[in-house]
């Protein structure tokens, strides 16, 4: 890979419907195409709306937009210092092997160490043994004491109801 091919950049309004693209692709890699629900209009709301809580990187190869990523910030009481949370990371399949996929990583990590953040995490499905080696590769360290809790639908709207 030349420095020319690949450019990581922020994502800008015109490209909600790639972000929605990528999001619906990445869903259907790990078998929850049911659960993307989000909407052009949505993800361009919550990235370039007036106080944008979420943001997006797209990586580009030769010119064509090849992957992405989608964060946000966090906060660690135990550390007193916010960190970065990484929802969504995404190479188009046909270009993985390319270093896209480390590039995007090391984009975000070098944003966290300019910022003084005190963590870089996200979620890997514990059955994407690819994903989960090359994040090892990488100094991952898996969290595997922590159990996620969810709650949405009507069990959020019944615990939210007034």
């Amino acid at each position: 890979m030349s420095a020319d091919d690949l450019v990581i950049r922020a994502a800008v309004p015109g490209d909600a419907a790639l972000v929605v693209q990528f999001i619906a692709e990445l869903a259907e890699y790990e078998k929850l195409s049911h659960e993307a629900k989000a909407k052009e209009a949505d993800i361009a709301r919550d990235l370039f709306g007036d106080q944008p809580r979420v943001f997006c990187e797209i990586a580009e190869w030769q010119g064509k937009p090849v992957g992405f990523t989608l964060w946000f910030y966090t906060y660690s009481s135990f550390q007193g210092r916010q960190g970065m949370w990484l929802e969504d990371l995404y190479v188009d399949p046909t270009m993985r092997g390319k270093g896209i996929g480390k590039a995007l990583l090391v984009n975000l990590a070098r944003r966290c160490v300019a910022e003084g953040l005190g963590r870089f995490e996200w979620w890997v499905l514990d059955w994407n043994e690819p994903s989960i080696e090359f994040y090892k590769s990488q100094g991952g360290v898996m969290q595997d004491e922590w159990t996620k809790v969810r709650i949405d639908g009507e069990a959020l709207l019944a615990l939210g109801k007034p």
